[in-house]
């Protein structure tokens, strides 16, 4: 029986087990040599890297691909902490994982030696700004930030025009708790308040001239 190809594959590229069925009938077993000569690197369970070799020595595989990779091309959405300190809320806190959305599976996993942490959740196709307000204010605790904070923050960026009030609106409704949208609507009245002159701005939400 003649022996199965050598696979050509680029450096950098992720890819599953079910990938190298083209080079052979037992893809499971030409892994495992690959693994052992070098030319695929484990990332998890079925899933494998072409290493890549930069400047600066080996060069990490691309964060997306790998979660393609293990989610199977299902939609998923990288959101935490990344995400929520760009709001520009209060938030400062680092999580330990990655946190990602997907419609596949739930758990904490480490991938190419990177953790993550998986929910299958509700998201949207095209996560916007608004809609990382409201995911950050249903996991305040988590980004380290007091709701008041970024009640105070929100209402100070509303008045700025860093976000769509529409939007915000329509992303709490579809995805945030009572709680989200009252802490919202909340923000929004010392908007209009403000912008009528009537600034009634409290301990929690104070004037940016004595801020």
């Amino acid at each position: 029986m003649p022996a199965p190809a050598t696979p050509i594959i680029q450096p950098g590229r992720v890819i599953r087990t079910r990938d190298l069925r083209r080079w052979g009938t037992n893809p499971a077993r030409l892994a495992e040599r690959l693994v052992r000569e070098g030319a695929l690197e484990r990332l998890a369970h079925g899933i494998f890297l072409r290493p890549r070799t930069g400047r600066f020595g080996r060069v990490p595989p691309d964060e997306t691909s790998v979660l393609r990779a293990f989610l199977d091309d299902t939609p998923f959405v990288i959101t935490g902490s990344d995400r929520w300190n760009a709001l520009g809320l209060g938030a400062t806190a680092v999580l330990a994982a990655t946190l990602v959305y997907n419609t596949k599976r739930s758990g904490r996993f480490v991938l190419g030696g990177r953790p993550y942490l998986l929910r299958r959740v509700r998201f949207p196709s095209r996560p916007t700004p608004e809609w990382s307000v409201v995911d950050l204010i249903e996991h305040a605790e988590m980004a380290g930030v007091a709701r008041s904070e970024i009640e105070r923050s929100l209402a100070l960026a509303l008045a700025g025009r860093r976000f769509s009030t529409g939007r915000l609106r329509e992303a709490a409704a579809e995805y945030g708790t009572r709680a989200t949208r009252a802490l919202i609507e909340r923000a929004m009245v010392a908007l209009r308040s403000a912008a009528r002159g009537t600034r009634p701005w409290n301990a929690r939400c104070r004037s940016p001239a004595r801020g």
